[in-house]
């Protein structure tokens, strides 16, 4: 039997060994991306950090590397207002503040409450909505800290398994949450949320571990499984093999949106909510796919 004393020792043994493994190294991510816009039946890939009405950003600091992805709503265009304004505008603002600095890394709802701030503010006008979700891995902590307002989303894969995603936010079927600006006098006739109300959540990420964030575009066409498989092939962490990974499971996306016999979770939500549907869901597709990797200047 120990005596309390001899209990102790081994403890603090044990504390200390603990503290020895922590891994001091600071972590980034390998990051590429790819995409389409629904408008481009034959894949050809729009050029710059838009395709069609979605945005996107992938940003480095010091202290972080941060990713944003957006999706223009495209009701806007029967009113004459092109839906990738906002997006865009949205997602190159929350790159300019972090490049600035002018973010926390733990608080990811900042860099969207902040960046949709200074869109209201804007001398230019602006119209239109978007979902939006931000995610930032911290160097030195190795957390992910991520903030995801409609159905837009990420997936964190470790081991070939889902070990933590976003979740989805609709007001109904097919309406997610959005940040809008309306026109004025028209406020209340748009339907428009809080940055606050975007779901946020903190993770402990591992090296090799895999981040997978994309618009609705892709996951309303393929299942995690699929998502997956399509994730086994990629070999190595260097950026030409996670670039080519990325376009596989962007290219697939936008082949099963197309396809009128393909049960797509899509399809199997809006059945789920008394709907008749089957096929894929023609839409704008942005793909950003990251791998934990140690920090090199």
């Amino acid at each position: 039997m120990l005596s309390v004393l001899s209990y102790g020792r081994l403890v603090a043994r044990a504390v200390i060994g603990g503290l020895s493994q922590t891994d001091s190294r600071d972590y980034s991510l390998v990051s590429a991306s790819c995409g389409f816009g629904k408008d481009f039946r034959k894949g050809i890939l729009k050029k710059g950090m838009c395709y069609g009405d979605d945005a996107c950003f992938i940003a480095r600091h010091r202290s972080a590397d941060v990713l944003g992805v957006a999706d223009g709503v495209g009701g806007w265009r029967d009113y004459g207002v092109d839906p990738s304004q906002f997006s865009g505008t949205l997602m190159k603002t929350c790159e300019r503040l972090v490049k600035e600095g002018r973010f926390v890394p733990s608080n990811p709802v900042g860099v969207l409450t902040t960046s949709y701030y200074e869109l209201l503010q804007n001398k230019v006008p602006l119209l239109g909505s978007s979902t939006a979700c931000i995610v930032i891995l911290d160097r030195q902590s190795h957390q992910l800290h991520t903030a995801n307002l409609g159905d837009s989303g990420f997936l964190v894969v470790r081991g070939g398994e889902v070990v933590h995603r976003s979740d989805e936010q609709q007001h109904y079927f097919n309406t997610p949450f959005q940040l809008s600006i309306a026109p004025p006098g028209a406020e209340g006739a748009v339907l428009s949320d809080s940055p606050d109300a975007a779901d946020s959540s903190s993770f402990d990420v591992q090296l090799g571990d895999i981040i997978l964030t994309a618009t609705d575009g892709l996951f309303d066409n393929m299942t995690d499984y699929m998502i997956l498989q399509e994730l086994k092939k990629l070999k190595n962490t260097n950026y030409e093999s996670i670039q080519q990974t990325a376009r596989s499971i962007a290219e697939q996306a936008h082949v099963l949106a197309y396809d009128p016999n393909y049960m797509s979770p899509f399809a199997q939500f809006a059945c789920d909510n008394g709907l008749n549907v089957r096929g894929g869901k023609p839409d704008d597709i942005t793909v950003l796919l990251s791998i934990v990797a140690e920090y090199t200047d």
